[in-house]
């Protein structure tokens, strides 16, 4: 059998195409790799600063044993809990009390596609940005009731009821609020637009001091779809024990926990993009490298300085939100409802008719 030197060329550069769609299949993993990975760390420190700020608060010392300040206190109960028996309810519907936890922990992860953490460090820059946020983020209730359903336990259906009541009843002012940015950025819901539109003029073109109202709802939403204290009426542990998670053990019980703090990473990083002006540092100043013209230094400077500032503003915010669970009682169901059906839906919507009002009148 003869092969002319024509299809030994062709199947060679077919087998160096080949090669080349494996490297970038690889290079493409590469970016949600180092992202779970940052996330992972983010958590650990986040679970390491409410130990420590509630300590604080409460004159406590707080962890101090595992690893140097304690700072290994969260590894070591996640490894406790990795290794912990998985009990599962002999009468429960156990297909959905295993799903139940990793659809709360998968809708909280994907919203980190569309965070974007430095200019163009972002995994996905979708002009719907911020509303596949909302999209997603509603599946994480359906993950609570089916876990509150399937334990067939009292306390744990009440306590998925309530999450889901209280994610219907906070998501429609959240959305509010951030159709009113949408609208006010050009009429465009991709969160690397909305961080540019506020870089315009510095500190003072953060859309805090344009969105006075819808801040304030936003942040309150927020915490509410978190389930933070004084909104975490799902999970009250004076009236439902654990409420959905009551029957969960082990890493299940591990998932709603790293679900938790997910969530309120991903709101922080939000209130950020949206309201605090994402990574631009907001104030003048001169690169020193600029002089020596440096510029792939200074490029890979400014990313570096975009995500600590971003993170920076994020953490802000999650000093606030762990101070507030220390500072107010908890409410009661009625008055959860009633705060976000009588009150911060009427308000977001009066914010959304006047910032539409403004555009029109602009026009």
């Amino acid at each position: 059998m003869i092969i002319d030197r024509v299809e030994v060329e062709t199947i060679n550069s077919f087998s160096k195409l080949e090669l080349l769609k494996e490297v970038y299949g690889l290079i493409w993993i590469l970016p949600i790799l180092t992202l779970l990975l940052g996330i992972t760390i983010e958590v650990l420190v986040i679970v390491w600063l409410e130990r420590e700020i509630s300590a604080s608060i409460q004159q406590r010392i707080g962890p101090e044993y595992a690893g140097p300040l304690g700072l290994l206190q969260a590894i070591a109960d996640g490894t406790k809990l990795i290794f912990k028996e998985d009990i599962l309810p002999s009468r429960g519907e156990i297909p959905l009390f295993s799903i139940g936890p990793s659809i709360a922990v998968i809708s909280v992860l994907l919203s980190f596609l569309v965070i974007p953490f430095g200019y163009h460090f972002v995994l996905a820059d979708l002009s719907i940005g911020v509303f596949l946020w909302i999209a997603i983020s509603s599946i994480a209730p359906i993950g609570l009731l089916m876990a509150g359903y399937s334990s067939n336990n009292k306390y744990s259906f009440s306590g998925g009821l309530r999450a889901a009541a209280q994610s219907i009843s906070y998501e429609i002012p959240l959305t509010f609020c951030v159709l009113a940015i949408s609208l006010r950025v050009s009429n465009s819901s991709s969160t690397v637009d909305i961080v540019e539109a506020q870089s315009k003029y510095g500190f003072f073109g953060w859309n805090l001091w344009r969105q006075p109202i819808g801040f304030l709802v936003f942040l309150i939403s927020s915490l509410a779809e978190c389930e933070r204290l004084p909104f975490d009426l799902p999970e009250a542990e004076e009236e439902l024990v654990a409420g959905y998670q009551t029957e969960y053990s082990g890493i299940k019980y591990g998932l709603f926990y790293l679900a938790s703090y997910l969530n309120l990473l991903v709101s922080s990083l939000f209130v950020t993009v949206l309201y605090l002006g994402g990574w631009n540092f907001s104030i003048p100043y001169i690169s020193f490298w600029g002089f020596f013209q440096m510029n792939k230094i200074v490029g890979i400077l400014e990313m570096i300085m975009g995500i600590l500032i971003t993170l920076t503003k994020a953490f802000l915010f999650l000093f606030i939100s762990i101070t507030i669970r220390w500072t107010l009682p908890r409410m009661r169901m009625d008055q959860l409802l009633n705060l976000g059906w009588k009150f911060l839906l009427p308000i977001s919507l009066g914010n959304l008719l006047l910032t539409t009002s403004f555009q029109l009148v602009s026009l």
